[in-house]
């Protein structure tokens, strides 16, 4: 008996142990608040995590159980934490109105819970008003269990973070204000008489006439690349001139996480004299692809792997709009640093085309007339944008040859990246792994993003989230998310609880997987979706102020057949979609 006694505790020792090991409890506390900080010589009130700006960089192994407890120290507003591309319950997905959550009021507290099912390189941010751009976000890592590399090659000596963002003076309260009250608020890089005397040279008087026609009675800008402006960029919250720096020896590989956790902008990301191995994209592993460059949309991450040699290197994160860099740097331990940071020469900025509002160039031959407020209609668009299907997003990144001149690169995609240099493009992003799900998609939903500049609301199908009607998927269901751009601004579209498959022309089991996708001006991406995370899910425009506007659906997955919405039709194509009232311009 003694022995069967032993015996009965000694695989209740093991079992303990056992669980023990297989769900590490890994918490966290954060205490949310404001405080006044002083980044540029200008104190400012912003919010902080447990006292810091931007908030601490959180770390789990796959497996772990997470558990994070949330205190909200603001005194009059509600809060909230989303885990931006992290697989879990709805209730734990943060965004209040959505399974259930209502927020964080203040002096209360709420418990985010949930089991760790996947590694990478995440972020995570408030869902709330504009708080994600006063200061509530931070880098989430995950690593493999027990820190072992995924493949051989990604066994690295060092690992950092790199996480750009946008600060701004203003609070986003009174940012949303301004655009508000004009779209073109924040527009100071406007076209000059020079640049019209260049495009005379080039293209002579009558092709510049009727462009610069069709775009006054549009009402547009040219040079509208970023709606908002007056930000200074930043590296793990450092300023360029605070130079947060990464060290190395030499033969060391070091894998940089970058994260684009800014709320409106995108970067042209380069280490110049030093190659990157792409190995990630979205916290998601993709084949090896080596680049000079990459350009990264707002919400995105790119893990790449560097060997640096030499003494020192900048990391260069400039602004498409070209007003200004995120630096840092790589330097040598063994060696000094130099002495002061170089702010690099600026690349040229570049202005947009009649193709980023999706018309060939020809059209510009054409009456204008009849496109003096809005975008093409449905009809002209969807034709338009199946004509672009072949191409997708493979356009959105930089073009990889440039040639210097003195007229402004043209077209939103254009990078002006150095010929001979690789550009990143969407078209190199190849799962390392075969997808499971290789069902062609049952269906295709088709989302229009458009926008009203005149009131600044921003649109899916024609409707801002507050009219809109759910898109509704059966649990398990495979279908085409079809997004077509009908504005001049490119929107990094995101979608929570999942992860969709992007078609770039890869075969299908390579396809990689995505949790955010560039959708350039004037262009069509697909992706598929395997439904398979009941809840409500948001489905939006990570530009803050788009997303704020309106440009954001609910997405529910549920286990039965969900009655489509009366506004919702299915067409003999088994085509999802909202005709929208207008497709209005930017």
């Amino acid at each position: 008996m003694r022995r069967v006694l032993q015996q009965l505790w000694a695989v209740g020792i093991c079992l303990t142990f056992s669980s023990a090991t297989l769900a590490a409890i890994k918490e966290y506390h954060l205490n949310i608040d404001e405080q006044i900080i002083d980044l540029t010589g200008k104190p400012t009130k912003k919010i902080t995590v447990n006292g810091q700006f931007p908030a601490p960089l959180l770390e789990f192994e796959e497996g772990d159980e997470a558990v994070i407890h949330v205190h909200n120290a603001l005194k009059d507003r509600d809060t909230s934490l989303h885990w931006h591309g992290l697989l879990l319950p709805g209730l734990m997905d943060g965004v209040p109105g959505f399974n259930g959550f209502r927020g964080i009021k203040p002096h209360a507290d709420f418990e985010y819970r949930f089991k760790i099912r996947q590694s990478g390189t995440y972020w995570y941010h408030a869902h709330s008003q504009g708080q994600e751009q006063d200061g509530l976000y931070g880098a989430l890592v995950i690593y493999p269990k027990n820190k072992k590399p995924i493949v051989s090659y990604e066994q690295v000596d060092r690992d950092y973070v790199v996480m750009l963002s946008d600060f701004h003076h203003s609070s986003s309260d009174q940012i949303m204000k301004n655009l508000k009250k004009s779209s073109e608020y924040y527009q100071n890089q406007r076209e000059t008489i020079k640049d019209v005397w260049h495009q005379l040279q080039q293209q002579g008087f009558k092709a510049t006439w009727q462009d610069r026609k069709m775009w006054n009675q549009m009402r547009m800008l040219k040079t509208d690349l970023s709606d908002v402006t007056d930000y200074t960029f930043l590296v793990n919250g450092k300023t360029l001139e605070q130079n947060w720096t990464a060290m190395f020896k030499p033969n060391e590989k070091v894998r940089l996480r970058f994260i684009n956790a800014s709320a409106m902008s995108f970067f042209d990301v380069r280490i110049p004299q030093l190659r990157m191995t792409v190995v990630s994209a979205d916290g998601q592993p993709v084949k090896p692809v080596q680049i000079d460059e990459f350009r990264i949309g707002a919400a995105e991450t790119y893990d790449v792997i560097v060997e640096p040699q030499q003494a020192h290197y900048q990391i260069q994160a400039e602004s498409i709009d070209r007003s200004g860099f995120a630096l840092a740097s790589l330097q040598n331990e063994l060696l000094p640093a130099p002495p002061q940071i170089q702010v690099p020469t600026a690349r040229p900025r570049s202005v947009l085309t009649m193709e980023d509002m999706g018309h060939h160039p020809m059209d510009v031959e054409s009456d204008s007339s009849s496109m003096q407020h809005e975008m093409p209609n449905d009809d002209h668009a969807m034709s338009h944008n199946m004509m672009q299907h072949d191409v997708m997003s493979h356009e959105m990144q930089p073009s990889p040859q440039y040639k210097s001149s003195q007229q402004s690169p043209e077209g939103w995609a254009n990078a002006s990246t150095p010929m001979g240099l690789k550009a990143l493009q969407y078209t190199d992003l190849k799962s390392l792994f075969p997808q499971s799900d290789l069902r062609q998609p049952d269906r295709e939903i088709v989302i229009h993003l458009g926008g009203n500049m005149e009131r600044y609301i921003w649109t899916m199908n024609g409707k801002k989230f507050s009219e809109a009607s759910p898109l509704t998927l059966k649990y398990g269901e495979r279908v085409r998310l079809k997004f077509v751009n009908d504005s001049m601004m490119a929107h990094p579209m995101h979608l929570h609880g999942m992860f969709v498959q992007l078609e770039n022309g890869q075969a299908m089991e390579r396809l990689p997987n995505k949790h955010t996708l560039i959708v350039p001006p004037g262009k069509t991406v697909t992706a598929l979706l395997t439904a398979d995370e009941v809840g409500e899910w948001a489905i939006h425009c990570h530009l803050l102020y788009h997303m704020t506007a309106g440009m954001m659906n609910k997405l529910v997955v549920a286990h039965t057949e969900v009655p489509m919405p009366s506004t919702l039709k299915t067409n003999e194509n088994s085509t999802q979609e909202v005709k929208g009232e207008h497709h209005a311009h930017h």
